[in-house]
């Protein structure tokens, strides 16, 4: 196990007054698997004044895997507007502050978005450690186009409102990404089979890195059977990603339409349909008779 030396400590302080005002690291951790921890996530982790992290029990098992003593505080979806101004005390008097979550990168689908974004405002430092994100790494090895895609998080947990979600984005072309649990993934898929067809392409990406990581390729019918043959498929925690609509021949993707209508605010019609054409692809003449029935 490594371990913060005097030498280290000596140097933490260093970083934490090397600066008028402190820093804020947003410090990406593993998901899973601990060998994925970064040299520079643990030079940082070591040198910061205080970590501000979503579950300090969790934390302070990471960090005593990697040799680190820095004091942790609470810092979650339900106090983080409370410590917001601790915090921003810390960086002002010159300390700096790493923010982690329990695992990946914060403030995806993790706290910390009012915190980054009161610190921009008051333009204060905010860098980033990069490092795992579970749906990067999902979509970096599903086989689904990863030019474009929309990450909605986790779906509401009821029925009602998951499924009104999912009809809302059925048409897009783009592969859909979300976050789901263990008790809510059979009835995830049974709402997006009802959304989106039962032949709709889905991977699921279930317990990433870890020792039981598995990556299910199929139909939403498909997936839905082999949950419910085999349990084991339903435990842990689950990235979906959902095969984009296909495009009809006739039709305009949104970013064609929303692009030709700004465009055609400062150009004529004809020279924003063939710019519009010639960024997404969609034939030019669709876009410049879609202006045309825009301002008629």
């Amino acid at each position: 196990m490594l371990s913060v030396s005097n030498d280290n400590k000596s140097e933490r302080n260093q970083v934490q007054k090397c600066d008028q005002q402190g820093v804020l690291y947003v410090v990406a951790t593993p998901i899973g698997n601990l060998g994925d921890v970064s040299d520079r996530m643990r030079h940082t982790l070591a040198n910061v004044c205080k970590i501000a992290a979503e579950d300090t029990r969790r934390t302070k098992q990471l960090l005593s895997h990697i040799g680190v003593d820095t004091p942790c505080f609470s810092f979650h979806d339900h106090n983080e507007r409370q410590k917001l101004e601790y915090i921003v005390q810390l960086l002002e008097s010159g300390d700096s502050v790493a923010l982690v979550s329990d695992a990946g990168t914060p403030l995806i689908s993790d706290p910390g978005y009012p915190l980054v974004s009161e610190l921009r405002a008051k333009k204060m430092k905010v860098v980033a450690i990069p490092g795992p994100c579970a749906l990067v790494s999902a979509l970096s090895i599903a086989g689904l186009p990863s030019d474009r895609f929309i990450f909605e998080g986790f779906l509401p947990s009821k029925s009602s409102a998951r499924l009104n979600t999912l009809k809302n984005i059925a048409d897009e072309t783009a592969t859909s990404i979300f976050y789901e649990s263990s008790h809510r993934i059979k009835s995830c898929l049974k709402d997006m089979a009802e959304a989106f067809g039962s032949d709709r392409r889905v991977i699921i990406a279930r317990e990433l890195t870890k020792t039981f990581e598995t990556v299910l390729d199929d139909s939403v019918a498909g997936l839905i059977e082999t949950l419910n043959a085999d349990p084991n498929q339903s435990k842990g925690e689950f990235v979906v990603m959902v095969r984009g609509a296909d495009k009809k021949s006739n039709e305009l993707s949104k970013e064609s339409q929303q692009l030709a209508i700004k465009l055609s605010e400062y150009l004529p019609k004809k020279q924003a349909a063939k710019i519009t054409s010639e960024m997404f692809g969609d034939k030019k003449k669709l876009i410049y008779e879609f202006l045309l029935r825009e301002s008629s």
